[in-house]
């Protein structure tokens, strides 16, 4: 018994150990974020379809155009002394009333607002939000990112600027990063990535 409970401590042990270790990647060994909270998305607007509108040539169901008929004079029986008028030819179709679909244009993605993961670094949280419009990253906005002391505001004041613009060129959390600003960097990627995943966006 003494054997059997050992061998279950040893492997729960094992397992703690394993799920505490943390990944490291970058220079120096450096420990890669750890996700405090997942991404979710936050705002979405309705699906829009856009139209040009009914048919100016349509007409409503069971109404013929407009006539005034007060205004039209009656036909008077032509006298022996004068010709009889050439009957007037039917109508074309074309002139007939016609009633018509109003076209439609292909509905369009909406907008979508996704808060990333809350990723914890060594030097404090870093989480972004990622709006996306149909196949197109809009908008990049940092939420959180270490700014506590002189050397983090230093630091994140030129970071988070430049990884804004590289995510919205390269339509991607595939980019090169801020040499300098590591953790960031790495927390403010994967953050990035994880308004993707939930958005579904690929680029």
């Amino acid at each position: 018994m003494r054997r059997i409970t050992f061998a279950l401590m040893s492997t729960l042990a094992a397992l703690v150990l394993l799920l505490s270790y943390r990944t490291s990647s970058g220079d120096g060994g450096m420990t890669a974020a750890t996700v405090v909270s997942p991404a979710r998305i936050v705002a979405q607007a309705p699906m829009i379809t856009a139209s040009t509108g009914p048919d100016p040539l349509s007409t409503p169901s069971g109404t013929n155009h407009p006539v005034n008929r007060t205004s039209v004079a009656p036909r008077t029986t032509p006298s022996s002394t004068t010709r009889s008028a050439r009957p007037r030819s039917a109508p074309s179709s074309s002139s007939a009333p016609r009633t018509s679909t109003a076209p439609t244009t292909p509905t369009t993605a909406a907008p979508v607002t996704v808060q990333g993961s809350t990723e914890m670094t060594q030097y404090g949280a870093v989480q972004v939000q990622v709006t996306i419009a149909g196949h197109t990253i809009t908008d990049v906005t940092a939420l959180a990112y270490p700014n506590g002391g002189g050397r983090d505001q230093e630091i994140n004041s030129y970071a988070v600027p430049d990884l804004q613009n590289q995510v919205l060129k390269a339509q991607s959390a595939q980019v090169q990063g801020v040499s300098g600003a590591t953790y960031t960097t790495q927390g403010f990627l994967a953050s990035v990535q994880s308004a993707l995943d939930a958005a579904g966006f690929h680029a």
